[in-house]
């Protein structure tokens, strides 16, 4: 495909996702939200547009206009978005939330995918291109996970896998074989911190994917903030499931938790 749309969320993966596909020869048209998406995405795509999540529905006209290709869905727009007053405000999104029969992640991400789809355009998987950032099985970081430490990784993978089987998150904190917290909706930074607090250091932390994962959203993301929010709450190790997670900035990201002692492995 030579034209593809975009939809960014926030932080770095859709910075990525654009070069990537540009170094391709593609021709990026970026959907992105006000509030979310990094300014830097500009120098990155050919053509962008700024929407507020109340102009949700121009979203497919302007794909449709630009005649794109194929769609992908590349970072998050914050949760906390999900019961602010410019939701609230909008009839037209209330009256999208309220149609859906709940607002787990899935089924978000999967109302968007429909949508699209019923405007014909293909939701292509939002690995596309960058499969060299999904790491494959081993220790990343030159600091190897002990005994006690990879006890905690398996007893840890089994429960996220369990919780990412439901959809309430997709990461869980571990200490000594018990689970000090369990991602929910505030996301993963914001559990690490909170598992900071209650395990007073040496935690692992334990991200997977769901047992059906779509690639085509809300895919694992880990990088730098996510070593640098371990190297706060004191964390021992990071273990992730490989193959299925996207890693940005590695190289910065396995340097800078090898100099604080912190294991990266994936699973």
């Amino acid at each position: 495909m030579k034209k593809i749309g975009l939809i960014a969320g926030n932080r770095r993966f859709p910075l990525l996702f654009a070069a990537s596909a540009r170094k391709k020869g593609c021709q990026i048209i970026a959907v992105a939200i006000k509030g979310d998406t990094s300014p830097e995405l500009r120098k990155l795509v050919d053509k962008i547009y700024w929407l507020g999540l109340s102009e949700f529905q121009k979203m497919f006209d302007i794909f449709k206009a630009e005649a794109v290709e194929g769609v992908v869905m590349a970072g998050q727009v914050s949760p906390r978005r999900l019961f602010s007053k410019e939701t609230q405000n909008s009839a037209e999104l209330r009256q999208i939330l309220d149609a859906l029969k709940d607002k787990k992640a899935d089924t978000l991400f999967g109302a968007v995918a429909k949508r699209l789809e019923g405007a014909g355009l293909t939701l292509l998987d939002s690995t596309t291109f960058i499969e060299e950032y999904l790491p494959k099985k081993g220790t990343l970081t030159r600091h190897e996970p002990d005994f006690d430490t990879w006890e905690d990784i398996y007893f840890g993978l089994s429960l996220a896998k369990s919780v990412a089987s439901l959809d309430i998150g997709q990461t869980v904190a571990v200490k000594s074989k018990a689970i000090v917290a369990v991602e929910a909706f505030e996301g993963t930074d914001n559990l690490i911190r909170r598992s900071g607090k209650i395990g007073r250091g040496k935690v692992v932390i334990v991200k997977v994917s769901k047992p059906k994962q779509d690639m085509r959203f809300d895919i694992p993301v880990v990088g730098l903030n996510t070593v640098k929010n371990l190297i706060k709450a004191k964390c021992r190790c990071l273990a992730f499931e490989a193959g299925k997670t996207l890693f940005l900035d590695q190289e910065a990201s396995v340097r800078l938790a090898d100099r604080h002692g912190i294991s990266i492995v994936a699973v």
